[in-house]
């Protein structure tokens, strides 16, 4: 029971923290460290990457009826603009999975690691202060999805191929990425948010593949109870950040980004 009563925790914090741009890796870490789940370590880590999948359903259950192609209560246009969106989801994604594909394994041997991730979380702190100071009188050329070029796209995906970094966040990388390349707030959230889709269902069938499917009935438990939270949770956290976006920006995040990054490092030399 007190497995189970962890995994929710986990899935609260995997809730809230895979959609605001600060990082879940970082959190992960030092959640990971202060209440450790009972388990072996192949399924830790396993667990740490397909608890998104709960995260990620949230999105398809908001966004369903925008991002079905066949929908009856669409016209043939907004049917055509769906699948335009969809081709400029699969573009932007392509420069991660690929290296995604090939580095998984050097990238958890040599990154996975809280110097990193403190490094990551305050040096993307401080550049979402500096883009967000910079633009402050910037009119977005951008400020509708459909209005996004296919080359945008792209490098907007290659932005994402720095969260392959842990502690970098991935929502984080694609809306700092999508501002700076013109993309107004609400856009380079949403388009963060669809980029996860296959990103995400990507990563964890990888991981579930080389975890294997023998599974203990606990460690059954603890992985549906934490994708069941963060999905519930995930829900909250996607309507919050669609709707602080239209008021404020993004500097907020990188202020704690930036304390987060400092409280890593102490709480580790203090450890040690």
């Amino acid at each position: 029971m007190l497995e189970i009563l962890k995994a929710v925790l986990w899935g609260i914090v995997e809730g809230i923290t895979e959609w605001l741009p600060i990082s879940s890796t970082g959190h992960m870490i030092l959640l990971d460290e202060l209440i450790q789940l009972d388990v072996t370590d192949s399924f830790r880590e396993m667990f740490l990457v397909v608890i998104q999948l709960g995260a990620i359903l949230a999105v398809l259950l908001l966004y369903f009826q925008r991002l079905n192609p066949f929908s009856s209560g669409k016209t043939t246009r907004q049917k055509k603009e769906t699948m335009t969106l969809w081709y400029k989801v699969v573009i932007g994604v392509i420069p991660a999975a690929v290296l995604g594909f090939l580095f998984d394994d050097w990238l958890d041997q040599h990154l996975y690691n809280y110097i990193t991730v403190a490094v990551t979380l305050i040096l993307y702190g401080v550049l979402f202060i500096i883009a967000e100071n910079r633009n402050r009188n910037r009119r977005a050329v951008y400020d509708t999805l459909n209005a996004l070029s296919y080359k945008t796209a792209f490098l907007i995906g290659m932005f994402q191929v720095l969260s392959l970094i842990p502690g970098t966040s991935r929502s984080g990388a694609t809306i700092l990425g999508a501002i700076l390349l013109g993309t107004s707030r609400s856009v380079a959230a949403e388009f963060s948010f669809f980029l996860s889709i296959p990103v995400m269902f990507g990563a964890s069938a990888l991981k579930l593949v080389k975890f294997g499917f023998s599974f203990t009935g606990m460690e059954i438990a603890i992985l549906l109870t934490g994708m069941a939270v963060a999905f519930v949770v995930s829900i909250g956290a996607i309507r919050f950040l669609l709707s602080y976006v239209k008021q404020n920006d993004f500097k907020v995040f990188g202020w704690y980004r930036i304390v987060l990054g400092l409280l890593v490092i102490i709480y580790f030399i203090a450890a040690a």
